[in-house]
């Protein structure tokens, strides 16, 4: 754990050995009382590669995957 502080613009500055956990680009989630750093694979699509079997509208799936990293975050 760090405790980091926010600049004059609101950025912070994340510790180099959680950047290398991290990776480049990251999601984040407000949770009510937080926020959640998620990383995102540096290809999302690659990892999601044959796992869409459905005929579901892309809005329903989005939706559904929002609810999903919501309720992994809390």
């Amino acid at each position: 754990m760090s405790v980091v502080e926010l600049d004059d613009k609101g950025r912070i500055t994340i510790p180099k050995r959680m950047r290398r956990i991290l990776g480049r680009k990251v999601l984040l989630i407000d949770v009510g009382d937080r926020i959640e750093i998620v990383p995102i694979p540096e290809d999302p699509f690659e990892v999601l590669k044959g796992s869409f079997n459905t005929k579901k509208p892309f809005r329903e799936l989005r939706k559904e995957a929002e609810a999903l990293a919501e309720g992994e975050a809390r």
